[in-house]
């Protein structure tokens, strides 16, 4: 009787907490979704909302590190001034992890469709964290 309750224990837990690894991953994946959705309508400040508003934000890209959520908003709007250079943006999910439960690391595929400045399109790493309840980037790594 023992063994059967501690296997009945074990396996709840293990349900749950699969469960809630999808349910964390069905909520990035849909911050992931509003992102593109925002920055299609050429709304960089709306598509920022993914982002953890700290200091200590990190935006890794071609040109080096960026810290601080206001340098990553002003170095969206430097490399993308206007909505040709925006062009569309999909996302593509290739790999989500949980390595603690309240952090997540997402490694994926954006592309840009820019029929005026030709597309673009590379590979992303990002790290997230349930901060207060809300998950948020807290390091991006897109190149």
């Amino acid at each position: 009787m023992r063994n059967w309750l501690f296997t009945l224990i074990l396996l709840t837990t293990a349900v749950s907490g699969m469960a809630q690894i999808k349910s964390n991953r069905e909520t990035i994946y849909a911050i992931m979704d509003r992102q593109a959705s925002d920055w299609n309508k050429g709304d960089i400040a709306a598509f920022m909302n993914g982002y953890w508003e700290s200091d200590s934000l990190m935006f890794v890209g071609k040109s080096g590190v960026t810290y601080g959520y206001k340098a990553t908003y002003e170095g969206y709007l430097k490399r993308y001034p206007d909505r040709a250079a925006m062009g569309t943006l999909k996302f593509t999910y290739i790999n989500f992890t949980e390595p603690q439960p309240d952090v997540a690391f997402l490694v994926g595929k954006f592309h840009l469709t820019r029929p005026e400045k030709g597309d673009l399109e590379g590979y992303y790493t990002i790290l997230w964290k349930k901060i207060n309840g809300k998950w948020v980037i807290i390091c991006d790594h897109t190149s």
